[in-house]
């Protein structure tokens, strides 16, 4: 639903309500989907644990789309100028629950001014340059972020890392290229850096082929390490983002560092190949639970055919393998296969089927920190964060209908 109108400048006083000429267009946009289906893995955990995983069947939601609705409005100042504003909010299309527990815009809530030859910044809680880059060239496109993310979304291509309190710059496009940088203020008394969120990206695309490098900087607002600081500008109402069976023993590092690249080649309308390298890095403080920066790298390959016009189909691979630290001989190592398929019933509405594969090997740190050293064990895609397996491999597979509007 889309609502159009003209701004006529309202003046009140004590003789009642008088209507000025309008000087500037406004438009403000209601927007969302809905998504909801079923999903199967064929073991499960609580986080933390090593033991005890069992199959599982359960209503899923957010799946091909996030379940959301948000108002997307631009005003027109004049001479290409335009104010620009989005919120946000998610729910659980399952149960009617908040995305987010007390942020009720915790999708997004940002303000900021656009033109055409200056470029665009904003100001509030939305996706640090490195994503924006990015995002374009993800597998996630393809193969959704519940199944399809590498594991854990350790390198954040998903769309799960949202900062608070953040400046945005992007660039108008010159010759192809276009310039991303944010910075997002922690707020911390004393310290500038504490808990901030810096992130600076390129983005390259002409004809058929397309590129993005990122990198990206978050400080535990938590000094030296420790529990995640409510502070830290990369959280969710104070919590950490992207925990998961491969991080949960790194939760209180000092620092996360991404740097990834990534890009698309289009054969042609119908048929498209994607390739994406990413480095991790969590930076531990005196007050860390280990001692040893632990560096991921993943290489992943992403392959999608349209058949039929109303037809997509997806195949992924990704490898993830972490470095030897922490106590750790036998380094985690990560392999995830994917499949994915689409069919339009209208442009609005979608039927959809993905299943995954991951075996994990090696061995990882658990919720203690170097103090427990453990198998790796499985966690596809980052819609079994909360629930990995119990071993070092993991099916899942789901099917759903999404609704946008």
């Amino acid at each position: 639903m889309k609502a159009r109108f003209a701004l006529k400048g309202v003046v009140m006083g004590a003789g009642g309500v008088v209507a000025m000429s309008a000087f500037a267009q406004s438009s403000v946009t209601l927007y969302g989907s809905v998504d909801t289906g079923l999903a199967y893995s064929s073991s499960q955990t609580s986080l933390g644990s090593t033991s005890g995983g069992k199959s599982a069947v359960r209503m899923s939601q957010g799946v091909w789309n996030a379940s959301k609705f948000g108002l997307l409005g631009t005003e027109d100042l004049g001479n290409g100028l335009k104010t620009i504003f989005r919120l946000e909010s998610g729910f659980n299309s399952a149960d009617g629950g908040q995305q987010y527990v007390n942020a009720m815009f915790g999708r997004a809530a940002y303000v900021g001014l656009t033109h055409p030859v200056y470029g665009t910044l904003t100001a509030g809680r939305t996706y640090a340059a490195y994503y924006q880059a990015l995002s374009r060239y993800s597998p996630t496109n393809v193969l959704s972020g519940y199944f399809g993310a590498h594991p854990g979304d350790l390198d954040g291509l998903d769309t799960g890392y949202r900062a608070n309190s953040t400046i945005v710059y992007q660039s108008p496009t010159f010759h192809g290229v276009t310039v991303y940088g944010s910075y997002s203020l922690g707020g911390v008394p004393g310290s500038l850096n504490t808990g901030s969120t810096l992130a600076g990206a390129l983005q390259y695309e002409v004809g058929p082929i397309g590129a993005a490098v990122a990198f990206q900087r978050t400080n535990n607002s938590t000094p030296n390490g420790g529990p995640w600081g409510a502070n830290s500008t990369m959280s969710n109402n104070g919590a950490q983002q992207g925990v998961s069976a491969v991080t949960n023993g790194y939760q209180t590092a000092q620092a996360q560092q991404r740097f990834a690249v990534d890009g698309m080649y289009k054969f042609n309308s119908n048929l498209d190949v994607s390739l994406v390298y990413s480095n991790v890095q969590y930076i531990p403080g005196i007050r860390s639970a280990f001692t040893d920066t632990a560096i991921f790298n993943t290489g992943g390959v992403v392959l999608h055919w349209k058949p039929a016009v109303a037809f997509d189909l997806g195949f992924g691979y990704s490898y993830t393998r972490a470095t030897r630290a922490n106590g750790v001989t036998s380094s985690a190592s990560y392999q995830q296969f994917n499949l994915a398929q689409y069919y339009s019933l209208s442009k609005r509405t979608g039927l959809y089927a993905l299943e995954a594969y991951q075996r994990a090997g090696g061995q990882t740190l658990g919720t203690a920190g170097k103090a427990q050293i453990i198998n790796a064990r499985a966690t596809i895609g980052d819609g079994f964060n909360g629930t990995p397996s119990s071993s070092r491999s993991q099916f899942a597979a789901g099917a759903g209908i999404v609704h946008r509007f």
